[in-house]
């Protein structure tokens, strides 16, 4: 799932899918969780809208180049297809959201954005 994406950074943000399969390509569904003090990598989804549904905790919001938002349990963001984006824990305990995905999250639609590069 893509704010964690790769699987590796594992100990610092945890993806349940929930549901992503061929035979709904339309959308996925993830759970994250990213700890505390815990900044994703700059990342973009290629052709992909994303929606956050923050189910709990605190966190600041990049999209692009719009200044960062807070953003808190209830809160719905919407990220534009293919454009950067990154999300911190600014919070004491976790920071809990779906990743909503359509279509569908597939690895290869991932892209690392760490270096800046196109909002």
């Amino acid at each position: 799932m893509p704010p964690c994406f790769p699987r590796s950074s594992a100990p610092i943000c945890h993806i349940l899918e929930l549901s992503n399969d061929d035979s709904d390509p339309a959308m996925s569904i993830a759970r994250a969780r990213v700890g505390p003090g815990v900044t994703t990598r700059w990342h973009r989804v290629r052709d992909t809208v994303e929606r956050y549904v923050i189910l709990d905790g605190v966190g600041r919001m990049e999209i692009g180049d719009y200044p960062p938002q807070e953003v808190q349990a209830g809160d719905v963001v919407m990220i534009p297809p293919s454009v950067r984006q990154r999300i911190a824990n600014a919070g004491e305990g976790d920071l809990v959201f779906l990743a909503i995905c359509t279509p569908r999250f597939r690895p290869e639609a991932y892209e690392d954005a760490e270096d800046g590069g196109d909002a």
